[in-house]
């Protein structure tokens, strides 16, 4: 991989691979507080959401009913902070009937094939 410098520091390929729904673990929501550490620290992160990972950026989510906390509206400060390379694999997003209209930040919807390629242009892979 080759590494961009800037400012003297590396800046590392990072993206982060979201497989698991929202709810009833709290991987998804790591991996959103560790994109956010990472984003500060000036990391060229990105995210990738497949499988049931979609049902993450899913909009309006009522969580009063599990009794815990939504995070889902801390995805729109993913911009804040420059993460803007946000990817869904298309097939996953049929599959459970959402559009990209459903979602609540901007993603670039792709096939499987070019989420793959992305991931052979990382540094490093972070799986969920």
């Amino acid at each position: 991989m080759t590494e961009e410098y800037e400012d003297d520091e590396v800046v590392k390929k990072i993206m982060h691979i979201i497989r698991r729904a929202p709810h009833g673990t709290i991987y998804s929501y790591e991996a959103l507080e560790t994109v956010l550490i990472m984003a500060a620290y000036d990391q060229d992160v990105s995210m990738a959401f497949i499988d049931d990972g979609v049902y993450t950026l899913k909009k309006d989510q009522d969580t009063s009913e599990l009794e815990i906390k939504g995070y889902m509206k801390t995805f729109t400060a993913l911009d804040d902070y420059d993460v803007e390379k946000l990817y869904v694999d298309r097939q996953s997003l049929e599959e459970r009937g959402l559009t990209e209209d459903d979602l609540i930040v901007e993603v670039e919807v792709l096939d499987s094939a070019a989420i793959g390629k992305l991931m052979g242009e990382q540094d490093t892979i972070i799986p969920n």
